[in-house]
């Protein structure tokens, strides 16, 4: 299940390539798809503006992040629906008492659908309280290209491509650099049926309190 590579940086940023093989990504897909069922996706829009972003997306666990014009934020409850969001499945706490290093389960589990022309700006994570948890990703589904900032918007970055099944954890200083993703790369896998496919998912665990 877990791949061998890892690149680890002094700002406690880790890439973990291939740490999901191909039948584990195909049972955690299984658990999302599970998941958006109990919990349909929704279109998250910008607090000001009221702009669409645009990825849609669900969430997994005790709370569930919002984005819309009454802002960012963490409800017990899918806006829409107003039930509780679906347990996150075992494999994602596997994965975060792995490779988190931080003593208390994560509260959250953002999943967000990327279609083949979507993206996501330069942006920090900054809703938590728990603001030195680490932030753990999961790609599944077509290549991105991510890229990596510093702690200042106008801070220089670096880029990298995320496949299916890699892990990324921004930790230690990295958990509040500027981070985004700048483009899909449209079939680049095989795993993700219609209609996610081409396309990519990203599952985002956090700690919030």
């Amino acid at each position: 299940m877990t791949g061998t590579g890892r690149a680890a940086g002094p700002d406690g940023f880790i890439l973990l390539p291939g740490y999901f093989d191909r039948a584990a990504q195909e049972s955690l897909l299984a658990d999302v798809l599970a998941g958006i069922d109990a919990a349909p996706l929704y279109q998250p829009s910008m607090p000001r503006t009221g702009a669409p972003l645009s990825v849609q997306m669900s969430n997994f666990g005790p709370l569930g992040w919002i984005a819309d014009r009454k802002g960012y934020r963490y409800e017990p409850v899918h806006p829409v629906t107003g039930r509780s969001w679906p347990p996150l499945p075992q494999a994602l706490l596997e994965l975060w008492n792995a490779v988190s290093g931080w003593p208390q389960p994560p509260q959250a589990c953002l999943v967000n659908i990327y279609g083949p022309d979507a993206r996501m700006g330069l942006h920090i994570d900054a809703d938590e309280d728990a603001r030195n948890a680490p932030v753990v990703s999961i790609s599944l589904g077509d290549r991105a290209r991510f890229r990596l900032g510093g702690p200042e918007r106008k801070s220089p970055t670096r880029s990298m491509v995320l496949s299916s099944g890699d892990v990324v954890v921004l930790g230690g200083a990295s958990r509040r650099f500027y981070h985004g993703v700048d483009r899909i790369y449209p079939g680049t896998s095989t795993l993700l049926p219609e209609p996610f496919a081409p396309g990519r998912i990203n599952l985002t665990l956090r700690r919030v309190n």
